[in-house]
């Protein structure tokens, strides 16, 4: 039997890394929002050191990422920098839409009584 041995991949790791503790953070971060009011048991704190230490993978790791393909994102950067992009009708309603309803949702908690 003849042994191949792969040489490990630095780049899917890094995207594997982003990926799984991307995944984790919304789970995570849906289970403090509903243990935000309750007192610090060592459930919440679990939940919430879950969350600071995958966080914390995600943006090393992006940071990481960024820099192993900095090559072709400056190639691509320079690319768009060559066409000047106009923008939608369809991006600017979508972004109007969004403003509106975050400014909706969020407006009430600045409201003085």
């Amino acid at each position: 039997m003849e042994k191949t041995s792969k040489r490990f991949n630095i780049r899917a790791f890094v995207a594997l890394m982003i990926a799984f503790s991307g995944i984790g953070l919304p789970i995570t971060g849906v289970a403090n929002h509903i243990y935000q009011y309750s007192s610090m048991t060592v459930g919440r704190h679990a939940w919430m050191a879950s969350h600071n230490v995958l966080s914390l993978l995600f943006v090393v790791f992006s940071i990481w990422h960024i820099i192993l393909n900095r090559k072709p994102l400056l190639f691509h950067i320079k690319g768009l920098a060559s066409q000047v992009p106009s923008v939608s009708r369809e991006a600017i309603l979508a972004g109007i839409v969004v403003a509106v309803a975050l400014f909706l949702a969020a407006g009430h908690a600045f409201h003085v009584q």
